[in-house]
């Protein structure tokens, strides 16, 4: 099963929990046990696993990236604006994919675990596609 999950992200750079949308793609899928790869097909966006139990968290983790890839007007690409340059960064060391065990027909994530859309340059359309695999 393939589900896309579309969402608007803010401006600049924000962390999205996207954990109750993939959760219920997975159940609707209705497999017991196998794998959920969740991609994202954008160059100034990433995923990942990490805690959302203290709202600080994702605040902080964008502030770290934002200290080590900052907007810049030196960059070589200048496609679109230097903030493009910084977000294909970010996007780079954060990923673009993830892939999660499913068992007993739920996902698999810490208690305190959430699944994070990476929004590097928005606001955007953005979307992320659900492959739900068997096994």
């Amino acid at each position: 099963m393939l589900k896309t999950l579309s969402l608007e992200t803010p401006a600049g750079d924000a962390l999205v929990d996207i954990t109750g949308q993939v959760k219920d793609a997975v159940a609707e899928s209705g497999i017991a046990a196998g794998l959920c790869a969740i991609i994202v097909p954008h160059t100034t966006a990433g995923i990942t696993v990490n805690s959302n139990l203290d709202p600080a968290t994702p605040a902080d983790l964008i502030a770290e990236l934002k200290r080590l890839v900052p907007t810049r007007v030196d960059f070589a690409h200048q496609y679109d604006t230097p903030a493009d340059a910084a977000g294909h960064i970010k996007a780079t060391l954060v990923g673009n994919s993830l892939t999660l065990p499913i068992a007993d027909g739920e996902l698999l994530v810490g208690w305190s675990q959430a699944i994070l859309f990476c929004e590097f340059d928005g606001p955007r359309s953005r979307s992320v596609q659900v492959k739900i695999i068997a096994g």
